[in-house]
């Protein structure tokens, strides 16, 4: 098994964010959509009850529309937790970034090259 590399970590960090995102506004948009169609229903019962229409279908179309309010509150929710992780990913990436970073980026300008992958682990923690 190789070990994770620093350009691994963070390219799989910015991917994993980027996604997380678009899922997110995806779902934000979907529960905006619902949120609006919740509200035509409410307007809609609201009408059949001004022209008389039976009590029943009024009460039924009335509990439509909570329920779809319902549906987008928890969808809203669900795209704001995936803001939170996305912020949480970008957050581990900077981590990833503060703490190995520069040793990254004077590895990389080494005039050893990037070939070397025997080196012992122990030679690293030598004063």
């Amino acid at each position: 098994m190789t070990d994770l590399t620093y350009s691994q970590l963070t390219r799989a960090i910015t991917e994993f964010t980027d996604t997380v995102m678009r899922s997110s506004g995806a779902i934000h948009a979907r529960a905006q959509a619902l949120d609006d169609e919740a509200r035509d229903t409410t307007r809609i019962a609201e009408q059949i009850g001004a022209m008389r229409v039976d009590n029943a279908t009024i009460s039924e179309t009335r509990e439509l529309a909570r329920i779809m309010v319902g549906l987008s509150e928890q969808a809203l929710a669900y795209a704001t937790a995936g803001d939170t992780t996305a912020r949480t990913a970008k957050a581990a990436g900077e981590q990833a970034n503060a703490s190995h970073g520069d040793f990254y980026e004077a590895a990389s300008r080494s005039i050893i090259g990037n070939d070397v992958y025997d080196i012992d682990r122990e030679w690293f923690r030598q004063e």
